[in-house]
This record gives C-alpha cells, sequence and structure tokens, in this order.
C-alpha cells in the first residue's frame, strides 16, 4: 500500500512561484516534463536540499570580486569573468546599480573575434586579423606578437606585425601598431605558420625629472634605470624601455617642463616639435 502524502497551500505571487519552479527546473525535480514545487519542497524537508543564508557577504568581498569580473576580462580570461558574474548575480545582498551593471556585462559578451584573439594570444599562435574600423577602410596586419593593454582607460590591442605602411612611428618601433579594440566594428581571424615573438620591439629612451615630480615619481616596470643625478639638485634619471613613442609622448607631454627626453635624438626631436608648434598656436591665437 502506498503512503499518501499530506497537501499542503501555499500562498505566493506569481513571482516566487515561477521563481521556485525555475529551482526545481534547476535540481531536476520534476513531474514529467514540468519543474514540480512539491518535490522541491520535499526534498528539503529531507535535507537533501541544504537552504544557506544569501546575504551575508561583506561589501569587501562583493567589491573584490566585481574587480575580479574587470580584470579577468582585461586579459581575456572570459569564462573565468562569466562564472564570477553568475556567481555575484545569485547574491541578494547586491544593490540594483551593480545589478545592472553586472547583467550588462553578461549581456555584452566580447565578440567570437575577440575570443579568438585572446586564444591565440595564450597559445602564443601567431594570426592575420582584417578588420573595418567605423569609417569603412578595411585593415589587414599579420600578428606574431600581441598583449591586451589599458592605454588612458581604454583597451587597445598592442600587436607587432610585419606590415608598416601607414605607420607614422620612428623606424625602430614602425612594426608596433596600437589598435583600439572597441572601434574594430568587425574582425576577421586566422591562425598562421610562424614563430611567436616574445615581445613588441623597443627602444631605451632616458629622460630626466625635475622639482617636485621627481620626488612625486613612481618607478614603472618598464624602468631600467631609476637614479638621482648627483650633479644636479632635486633631478632624477630614468632610462625607460619604450614601444610606443605616440603613448610616451602623450604620458610626457603633460609633465613638461619637469620632465625632459634627453635620447635618442629622434624622440627628442619629436617632442620639440610638438612643443614648438604648440607655441606656435598660442601665438597664433594670441594673434587673432
Amino acid at each position: 500500500m502506498s503512503r499518501k502524502g499530506q497537501s499542503i497551500t501555499l500562498s505566493i505571487s506569481e513571482r516566487d512561484k515561477a521563481e521556485l519552479e525555475a529551482i526545481a527546473l534547476q535540481f531536476g525535480m520534476m513531474w514529467g516534463d514540468r519543474p514540480n514545487i512539491s518535490k522541491l519542497v520535499e526534498a528539503i524537508a529531507q535535507r537533501k536540499l541544504l537552504i544557506g543564508n544569501n546575504n551575508d557577504w561583506t561589501e569587501a568581498r562583493i567589491r573584490a570580486l566585481h574587480r575580479c569580473i574587470g580584470a579577468l576580462t582585461d586579459i581575456g580570461q572570459i569564462e573565468q569573468a562569466q562564472i564570477i558574474a553568475n556567481l555575484l548575480l545569485e547574491r541578494s545582498e547586491l544593490s540594483i546599480p551593480l545589478r545592472t551593471e553586472i547583467q550588462g556585462f553578461l549581456e555584452n559578451l566580447p565578440p567570437p573575434w575577440r575570443l579568438q584573439i585572446d586564444n591565440y594570444i595564450r597559445r602564443q599562435q601567431p594570426f592575420q586579423l582584417s578588420y573595418q574600423d567605423p569609417a569603412g577602410r578595411v585593415f589587414n596586419f599579420t600578428v606574431r606578437y600581441a598583449q591586451i593593454a589599458p592605454h588612458e582607460k581604454r583597451q587597445y590591442l598592442d600587436c607587432w606585425c610585419e606590415e608598416t605602411e601607414g605607420s607614422f612611428d620612428i623606424p625602430e618601433l614602425i612594426h608596433n601598431w596600437s589598435l583600439r579594440l572597441d572601434r574594430i566594428t568587425d574582425a576577421a581571424v586566422i591562425s598562421i605558420p610562424g614563430q611567436w615573438r616574445n615581445h613588441l620591439d623597443e627602444i631605451e629612451v632616458e629622460m630626466h625629472i625635475f622639482g617636485n615630480l621627481a620626488f612625486a615619481y613612481k618607478a614603472k616596470p618598464e624602468d631600467k634605470i631609476n637614479e638621482w643625478l648627483p650633479d644636479k639638485p632635486k633631478a632624477r634619471r630614468v632610462i625607460r624601455r619604450v614601444s610606443s613613442t605616440f603613448w610616451f609622448s602623450r604620458e610626457v607631454m603633460q609633465y613638461a617642463p619637469d620632465c625632459v627626453v634627453i635620447m635618442p635624438e629622434n624622440v627628442r626631436d619629436r617632442l620639440k616639435q610638438k612643443l614648438l608648434t604648440l607655441c606656435q598656436l598660442y601665438d597664433i591665437e594670441t594673434e587673432s
């Protein structure tokens, strides 16, 4: 003789009912092909499913995990970022703005070509990249080294390419390109045979830093030498590895006149020309 179960009535909203059915479906509590709330409640009563707190995570833990999503995305670990994003969405402590941001991240995952590039970089696999920018121009690159790098709060693909036409950098760095990822509307990426390079082309740049900036300066990983000049008071000598004069000049120009490039001559000349052009523009505006 079969055991007859006791019937109970649950007074819940349609939304809560749908949530309970979703949980039942998740754990395989089914009646035929439909999720069954009664089986879910029975499993909880029999402690086959344990109920735990979902509102006891500290703000520091949530903030740290939220930062992990951005960090993992930046280095191409999209799947791991998705796992943490879904984990956070399961928590009831999330504020509405943070929940909305994370949901937006999951709804706007990187396109397939970005995932391919991340995969090739991890495998150190040379690849060809063809893409069309927002202006409709088509570019083709043969990439033998690449890294995702932040420049001025945006993500770029810094890469060494066989192609040099259209590059405005100095001859020593003419193979290095910096492609802004959010401006790539569509891309075709395929692997190619050959060797993967160890890094971008680099040059050494010496600069002298003066005054308060010399005391406030914090060494960077690219710095090879960082020392005080013995013959000049309050002056610091820094020699740094540089892979792009464009990004380097944008950094040092904001510190003028407390930062002066000493060598190499071609980089120094470029910065001098920028300053001369700026002075001429000031003169023109003053005269008008």
